[in-house]
């Protein structure tokens, strides 16, 4: 029940956030990952403002938005579209929503990564997250891609990263920021 109060009430903010979205396409027309998304931007606002708040949930365009600010520059009523979207993925992370259970899970295995080494480790990544999946079989479908990059001496063995730590302030002031300290 605490789960469905927190759902709608964050729904709620993203409704505030685009309430005067005049569906332009400014933003739809701005955004570089549009081809991976199911709805354009344009139609994830539109499903907002009417209130859909489980076809919004359901879709995986706001776990595309990559966080380029493009469509937040280009709004001509400066609406904060990066945030609405930022928001949604909070509410997927926030109500544990099953489909998106697979990107939360490689989002915080990437974090986590970046916080340990100060850059991606790709090998400890991707181990940590195929393991996290508890499925040894997604292991072979990742295989061939691990091969092409091993043979284009795209992934580094060993301890080469020597930026540990590096990010420690940035990070400590993430979480400051998030009231998690």
């Amino acid at each position: 029940m605490e789960d469905l109060k927190q759902k709608q009430s964050l729904f709620k903010d993203v409704q505030k956030m685009v309430q005067s979205c005049i569906q332009c396409g400014t933003c739809s027309s701005s955004c570089l990952a549009v081809p991976a998304m199911e709805h354009t931007p344009r139609h994830i606002w539109r499903l907002v403002q009417l209130g859909y708040k489980e076809e919004v949930l359901n879709s995986k365009t706001f776990i595309y938005c990559a966080s380029c600010y493009y469509c937040t520059l280009r709004c001509p009523r400066g609406l904060p579209l990066t945030q609405a979207m930022a928001k949604l993925k909070e509410i997927a992370v926030k109500t544990n929503l099953k489909k998106h259970k697979s990107s939360m899970n490689f989002y915080k295995y990437f974090v986590k990564n970046v916080c340990c080494h100060g850059r991606v480790n790709e090998i400890e990544l991707m181990t940590n997250y195929l393991i996290s999946t508890k499925n040894p079989l997604v292991f072979l479908k990742y295989a061939p891609l691990g091969m092409k990059l091993m043979g284009k001496g795209k992934l580094p063995f060993g301890n080469a990263l020597k930026e540990k730590g590096i990010l420690d302030v940035l990070f400590r002031k993430v979480k400051e920021v998030e009231g998690k300290i």
